[in-house]
């Protein structure tokens, strides 16, 4: 189990890092395109924002995060824009802030739930720690958007290893996307941390294993690079077509990105 306290720590530290790469924008820098078509950088903190403000919701008001949730239209990308306007509407300053209040509102409100309790979520109630998990794994992927539209390098710390955590617990959301059947066989990962450690999860005698990079890991499993760009390996029939679907988050795959999409900026 994640210790919660950890993992708050780690999800403020992620938050400040997507922070810093927006504070000093002026107002045409908000306007930057990102590779998610039609999102703008401020697209991508509204989205943030929205994300934290239903964290802190399911944390401090369960009851009124349930409410919410029941008017939500079956539109998943309606459901998205309309979180995100109330945000957009407003000079990018006053996004800027909104996104600190709620990231704030966010780590305290999930702080305070009790370990062995679980909030509502989107798709079922989960512990706070995994919930926090959850929040990294946004952070990341929209956080490369935003890096990627400045052409920005980022550099990555083992606080990523929550999110290789939270893909594993949640592999079958590739395929449930998809309409396709998870299979019953269990992975084998094993991934090299930034810090140079070894990582691995799953049955020693597996015979559908991955193994590669961390931080390519969490690129995949956000659809933030093509599987072809990234040097994970994937031994097994199951497993390596897993890496053609895999995503960590419920909701539409979308396009993802392209082969070759980012070899300007290396590695």
């Amino acid at each position: 189990m994640t210790d919660l306290q950890t993992v708050i720590s780690d999800l403020t530290a992620e938050g400040d890092d997507v922070d810093r790469l927006v504070a000093g924008l002026d107002a045409s820098g908000w306007k930057t395109p990102t590779p998610a078509p039609g999102w703008t950088i401020a697209h991508q903190i509204a989205h943030l924002t929205t994300i934290f403000r239903m964290a802190a919701m399911s944390a401090a008001e369960p009851k009124e995060f349930e409410v919410m949730l029941a008017r939500l239209s079956d539109d998943f990308s309606a459901n998205v824009r309309a979180a995100m306007e109330p945000y957009l509407a407003g000079p990018p300053q006053e996004l800027l802030g909104r996104w600190r209040a709620e990231r704030a509102a966010a780590s305290k409100a999930l702080a305070a739930v009790p370990p062995d309790r679980v909030v509502p979520w989107l798709v079922r109630p989960l512990p706070p720690a995994i919930l926090a998990c959850a929040g990294i794994m946004e952070l990341f992927g929209h956080g490369q958007d935003i890096a990627d539209a400045l052409g920005v390098r980022l550099e990555r710390t083992d606080r990523i290893m929550h999110l290789a955590g939270f893909a594993v617990l949640v592999r079958d959301f590739g395929y449930l996307a998809r309409d396709l059947t998870p299979p019953e066989v269990e992975f084998r990962y094993e991934l090299t941390t930034p810090s140079g450690d070894r990582w691995e999860v799953g049955p020693a005698d597996g015979e559908n294993r991955i193994t590669g990079p961390a931080e390519d890991f969490c690129l995949l499993v956000t659809r933030r690079r093509h599987r072809a760009d990234l040097a994970l390996t994937a031994d097994g029939a199951v497993a390596d077509h897993w890496l053609d679907i895999a995503q960590a988050y419920r909701g539409p795959a979308g396009p993802g990105r392209e082969a070759g999409q980012f070899a300007h900026q290396g590695r």
